[in-house]
This record gives structure tokens, C-alpha cells and sequence, in this order.
């Protein structure tokens, strides 16, 4: 008998690095950018990297993107229901 694989999804190379917000973290990132929360773009609960991070509606998700141009950088989104 052999041992199913478990397959996590930022195992994946195309899929960038995600972390939950503290709520420390939320206040800064809005005061620094002067937006809130609703101007923030969304991602539905069900998406597959959101159910991975165990994150819930209403925590904003920190996305750390690789770009040719700019090297690294971050993209924020608010985690909304389906």
C-alpha cells in the first residue's frame, strides 16, 4: 500500500507567496496608503490559497509577487464571501 501525496497549494511555482495581515499590519497599510478597506481590490473566501492560509472574511491578504522590473513586490487584497 502506498502513501497518498498531499499536494499544498504554494508548493506550486506559479503560485506567489501569501500571508494573513495582524491587524497591527491592516491599520499601517491603510493609513500609509490612505485607502479603506472596501477600496481594497477582493478575493472570494473560496478561493484555493485563502482556504489554505485558513483566512476568513475581512482579514486582508499580503501577496508577495516576483516582477522582471521591479524585482519584488507586495499586492494587498481583502479577503470578502462568496
Amino acid at each position: 500500500m502506498t502513501a497518498k501525496k498531499t499536494f499544498t497549494i504554494f508548493d506550486h511555482e506559479l503560485v506567489p507567496e501569501h500571508r494573513i495581515l495582524s491587524e497591527e499590519e491592516k491599520e499601517e497599510l491603510l493609513k500609509r496608503y490612505r485607502v479603506k478597506l472596501s477600496q481594497l481590490p477582493q478575493i472570494k473566501a473560496s478561493d484555493p490559497a485563502v482556504q489554505a492560509l485558513g483566512a476568513k472574511p475581512g482579514d486582508v491578504i499580503e501577496i508577495k509577487r516576483k516582477s522582471p522590473t521591479a524585482g519584488v513586490y507586495y499586492y494587498y487584497r481583502i479577503v470578502v464571501e462568496d
